[in-house]
């Protein structure tokens, strides 16, 4: 019976030696350049003292007019890819694989942040629990292949700076899920108006990525929903996993959308998002990384038994107590 030391092939050349991963959270330990610090290499030092099998480096701005935190790590840049590597080489030296995980912010940021940029698909403001986001730029062209050329360059970017998995961040009302979901998306030419046209500039920037980097082994972290009315569906996000797969992605990461981060309204205890991986799972053959406040190996144990999930994303629990992988028997 699978357990959270069961081994998961991802390909011929990657295998995680647990079931185990910490989640990409941010640290704001970068400079304001976005550079790696010393902050930053610590942190991820007690982060792999876990022993998880994979350390996802929080989110990385992949271009300026992307950037949503004042301390937030860049990969906009060459001269970002030693800082990264130190990184990546330090998760390496402690047994775990590494990822990293390419964000555009979109509109949810502010101009002040970016540079004055805010690119959106529609011009409509992020809906935000927290704080009443400014009113964004509706997205030309130009600025679409743009943002799919940034994708892609920090990709190269990430893979000369080790990293062996790379994520792209579409969900948690950022850039990507802005796309994705009906809410922020109403535009009527081939980006809007269908779930097909809404994942159009996500499934180009993977395809592209992959003509520049045919080895490379993607991740997509994904709204199980948008948790917002008129948003995301369940449904919507097992058609754009299906076409995700089509398209060689590795892994699919399920967490939610418009909402952000935070718990949703009416999920409850461990594992709150952990039902939506495990209908989109059954959809596809892929690997499924559950979330939610997943903290004890009881119910890691249970869930794989019960094929809920193929890995879990453990993060502040780990966080809290890095030596929470060893408390519980990690490998």
């Amino acid at each position: 019976m699978k357990n959270l030391n069961t081994p998961l092939r991802i390909n011929s050349a990657l295998t995680l030696k647990n079931r185990v991963i910490v989640p990409p959270m941010a640290s704001q330990t970068a400079d304001t350049g976005g550079f790696v610090t010393e902050k930053t290499i610590e942190n991820y030092k007690r982060l792999t003292a876990s022993k998880a099998s994979l350390v996802m480096v929080e989110y990385t701005f992949v271009d300026k007019s992307g950037r949503s935190e004042p301390n937030q790590l860049g990969v906009d840049r060459d001269d970002h890819i030693n800082g990264l590597k130190s990184l990546s080489d330090e998760i390496h030296s402690k047994g775990a694989i590494s990822a990293i995980q390419l964000t555009h912010s979109g509109a949810k940021s502010e101009r002040d942040m970016t540079g004055g940029k805010l690119i959106s698909p529609s011009g409509i403001r992020v809906p935000s629990k927290d704080n009443d986001l400014e009113i964004p730029d509706i997205a030309t062209f130009s600025q679409i292949a743009e943002l799919k050329k940034s994708f892609v360059q920090a990709a190269i970017r990430s893979t000369k700076a080790g990293f062996q998995i790379i994520e792209l961040h579409s969900a948690h009302g950022y850039g990507l899920n802005q796309w994705l979901s009906p809410i922020t998306n109403k535009r009527s030419d081939k980006y809007g108006g269908n779930i097909k046209n809404q994942i159009r500039l996500l499934t180009e920037i993977i395809q592209e990525i992959k003509q520049e980097i045919p080895k490379v082994v993607l991740s997509v972290r994904i709204p199980g929903m948008d948790h917002f009315a008129g948003g995301l569906s369940l449904q919507d996000s097992i058609f754009l996993s299906k076409k995700l797969e089509s398209l060689g992605v590795a892994i699919i990461n399920v967490s939610s959308g418009m909402g952000g981060w935070r718990r949703p309204h009416a999920r409850n205890g461990e594992g709150y998002l952990v039902d939506d991986a495990q209908i989109i799972g059954h959809e596809i053959s892929i690997p499924v990384i559950g979330v939610g406040g997943i903290k004890t190996a009881k119910y890691i144990n249970k869930s794989l038994q019960e094929n809920r999930f193929s890995l879990a994303a453990v993060g502040r629990a780990i966080l809290t107590n890095p030596s929470w992988g060893i408390q519980v028997g990690l490998n």
